[in-house]
């Protein structure tokens, strides 16, 4: 996720107006929604709370002349459904589906927290489950609409995430071509048939080093079908691609798992 996304650091000025001494930890509350109630835990122990079993902490409806765009996302990784509430939120799904992640909860916790005002509270957009077991705890706005208080609850969930263990991002933009890209590798990121064998074609044709795109499906016996299958290598990660290059017959690709850049 590092390589796709457009760092934001806007929110590490927010860390002065925070109360992080004493028994913070124990003062700065997490709750969530568990069987049918809702539980809280002390910060220092909400690295231990059963985040499958949870469920989103507010719920967001449809309805007409609404400003932003919800709907629903598949994602392969998961194999279901999950909600977004703006186009932006649609996005990050569709990376995480990319990185392969277990579990992706949304609006998972909402955290109470100290500042120099007083108490404020923040509920954080998604908190994806690794492949490898770590979590990823994510807030999702375009940079032009971050506004000040903003700031605060994303200060106060980075530091929350950091007390658990977890990364966090503030996802307000992404590299040039990642999303172009990943729209595209999408296309073929279902289960594909290979009943010609041509995915053995062209991991084999990769193997003897880097290769343009283009010349990589040409030298398969069916290239117009190996394009698909090539395409569905690049989305489970068997090939590699530099994602932040305009991808077109030009690019190129490389057997995943050896040097070469891959992201």
């Amino acid at each position: 996720m590092d390589d796709l996304l457009v760092p934001f650091t806007g929110d590490a000025a927010a860390r002065e107006c925070l109360t992080l001494s004493g028994d913070w930890l124990r003062r700065w509350v997490g709750s969530w929604v568990v069987g049918t109630g809702k539980v809280s835990w002390p910060l220092r122990d909400m690295a231990s709370v059963p985040v499958l079993s949870s469920q989103p902490v507010r719920q967001f409806t449809w309805r007409a002349r609404q400003k932003h765009r919800p709907g629903l996302q598949f994602m392969v990784s998961t194999g279901r459904h999950h909600g977004f509430e703006s186009l932006e939120e649609q996005r990050l799904l569709l990376a995480l589906d990319f990185v392969n992640v277990v579990e992706v909860l949304p609006q998972p916790f909402e955290l109470d927290f100290e500042h120099a005002g007083g108490r404020g509270r923040h509920i954080p957009d998604f908190l994806a489950v690794l492949a490898g077991g770590g979590f990823w705890l994510f807030d999702v706005r375009p940079r032009s609409l971050v506004k000040e208080d903003d700031l605060l609850k994303f200060g106060a969930a980075r530091e929350a995430a950091a007390a658990c263990g977890w990364h966090y991002s503030v996802v307000t933009g992404w590299k040039p071509h990642v999303q172009a890209a990943l729209d595209h590798l999408s296309s073929q990121r279902r289960p594909l048939q290979d009943r010609m064998g041509l995915e053995a074609e062209l991991l084999d044709a990769a193997s003897r080093g880097q290769v343009r795109f283009g010349d990589l499906v040409a030298v398969t016996r069916l290239p117009a079908i190996a394009r698909a299958h090539a395409t569905h290598l690049l989305w489970h990660r068997r090939l590699g691609i530099d994602l932040g290059q305009p991808l077109g017959d030009g690019s190129m690709v490389w057997l995943a798992g050896r040097p070469g850049g891959v992201r």
